[in-house]
């Protein structure tokens, strides 16, 4: 079943039909939000507020590994995480739908595996390739149906947060091969991949990234960007959802 991580602006799914709402306890402690398991057009469908719901958690205090164990529980086999992001990339406007195809994470301190030797046992995974070919695959071919336009490819590069980044960091980022700038596709992704869920990031561009273009970052240039953009992601979701473009069990 197909799993949507709704981030900054997307806290909940406007049409879903609710037919469960899962609790939030897991045994790593509370998920940001219980586990929505609504219909969309027909079509079942698991959704969780990152941020919880109205937005109150931080990035560097989601508990993703509860977050990814509720999906997981309630049924999950295949994860989108919706994720309002910087562009590093000045041909990346705000706006701009991106699937990206890496990252890098630049976190800290965050719990970050389920093989930690104290809930699991140690164990090393491959992540050469972080996100799932083919769910990447299926949410273009949606884009395509809906007419949206998608840009494949990219490298996400996660920061800390909750404070924006500065020009000197975005330029290290830059040479480091980044392409656009989040909070939260880590640990999400490895969690994801722990737990051999299909994952595939969906990032929508709300800003320009410190320095990449002359003048400070609003908040008020950020929510402008929201508005428009997450009902453009909703209709790509749908999409995936309509037209069967999104694998099932």
């Amino acid at each position: 079943m197909l799993a949507v991580i709704g981030g900054t602006g997307l806290t909940e799914m406007a049409g879903l039909e609710v037919l469960k709402r899962h609790s939030s306890e897991t045994p790593l402690g509370a998920a940001s939000a219980g586990v929505i398991h609504g219909s969309l057009n027909d079509r079942e469908l698991l959704f969780l507020a990152r941020h919880g719901h109205p937005h109150k958690l931080p990035p560097h205090r989601v508990n993703y590994r509860a977050n990814l164990w509720a999906l997981k529980q309630a049924g999950a086999t295949h994860v989108v995480g919706i994720n309002a992001v910087g562009s590093i990339d000045p041909a990346l406007g705000s706006g701009a739908l991106v699937v990206p195809d890496q990252l890098i994470d630049y976190t800290h301190d965050r719990e970050a595996t389920y093989f930690d030797g104290r809930f699991k046992p140690l164990k090393h995974i491959d992540f050469s390739w972080p996100y799932s070919e083919c769910l990447r695959a299926e949410i273009a071919r949606a884009a395509v149906i809906c007419g949206e336009q998608l840009i494949e490819g990219g490298v996400y590069g996660c920061t800390q947060g909750p404070r924006l980044e500065t020009a000197a960091e975005i330029a290290r980022m830059a040479r480091d091969g980044c392409s656009l700038v989040g909070m939260t596709g880590m640990p999400e992704a490895v969690l994801a991949r722990e737990l051999s869920l299909d994952y595939a990031c969906l990032a929508l561009v709300v800003n320009p990234a410190a320095g990449v273009v002359e003048g400070e970052i609003t908040m008020a240039e950020i929510e402008q960007a929201l508005v428009g953009g997450i009902e453009r992601v909703k209709r790509l979701i749908a999409a995936l959802l309509k037209n069967e473009a999104a694998p099932q069990e």
